[in-house]
């Protein structure tokens, strides 16, 4: 089992998911009449802050021409765990049929596994009152979860709904030195997405006939076929697509029950009934 290859991208696309909530913030500055007098977007950038803290020591004028600027916001993982209070029945599996020239296979994969991946998300400024514009732009969204609606494996056609739950907010304000030199203010807020993993998916053929053998007696008795019952659909070339669940049980089918003296059975290698050897 191990060793399959399979990537899903389940935890890429939620740690995207969540680099976009807060990709669009903006900040404003405005002089003493209140007009504006400087718009920007706030940087985004993955990664964690003591890699911003270093820069900002090095260079507290941030005078050098490096691609860094304040304000801006930082995130990253701090972990991921599993979630037993969302366990599904792992033998289970999703079935859905594949679209275009491949509609007469299936594609499955078992139902996926609960976890939590938690981030940290970085506000880090110059000055309280941009900070501040910052975090309010994003706390009052967070009750304390905020939902993002996802497509988590697009050959199944699985959506599904992936709260992100803020946790905490921390705030530091360091001075170093004397007053004239660095000063950072760094908002931390911890949150966790509740997503799902999933295993690999495979593709199989669309069953289009069921047969069924009855016999009167124990295997070990040889016992020879008495009653065959078949299943095969109508008409028997009908994408699979086309089926609606909510009809009646036999809308769509043929049944036919044949009953045997011939002593033969059923080769399923071949496919055909034969004699014994």
């Amino acid at each position: 089992m191990l060793g399959q290859y399979f990537y899903n991208q389940s935890t890429r696309n939620v740690v995207v998911a969540f680099g976009t909530l807060f990709n669009t913030i903006q900040l404003h500055k405005k002089d003493g009449s209140g007009n504006i007098v400087q718009s920007m977007k706030v940087p985004l950038a993955y990664g964690p802050k003591q890699k911003w803290l270093s820069r900002l020591t090095e260079d507290p004028n941030l005078s050098k021409k490096v691609a860094v600027t304040l304000p801006r916001i930082g995130f990253e993982i701090s972990g991921i765990t599993y979630d037993p209070a969302r366990k599904l029945q792992k033998t289970v599996k999703v079935k859905k049929v594949a679209d275009g020239i491949d509609n007469n296979q299936v594609k499955s994969g078992f139902m996926p596994v609960p976890y939590n991946i938690n981030f940290e998300l970085y506000v880090l400024s110059k000055n309280s009152d941009d900070a501040l514009q910052i975090v309010e732009q994003i706390l009052p969204f967070f009750q304390p979860d905020y939902t993002v609606t996802m497509k988590e494996i697009p050959e199944l056609d699985i959506i599904r709904d992936v709260p992100i739950i803020l946790n905490s907010v921390g705030y530091e304000d360091d001075y170093e030195g004397s007053f004239t030199s660095r000063r950072s203010i760094i908002y931390t807020l911890s949150f966790t997405a509740k997503y799902y993993m999933y295993g690999p998916v495979t593709a199989s053929n669309v069953i289009r006939r069921v047969q069924v053998d009855q016999y009167a007696d124990l295997p070990v008795n040889a016992p020879k076929r008495e009653q065959r019952y078949s299943v095969t659909p109508t008409p028997a070339n009908v994408a699979p697509a086309a089926f609606d669940p909510s009809d009646e049980d036999n809308f769509g089918f043929n049944e036919v029950t044949s009953f045997f003296q011939d002593a033969k059975n059923y080769d399923e290698k071949t496919g055909t009934d034969t004699d014994d050897a």
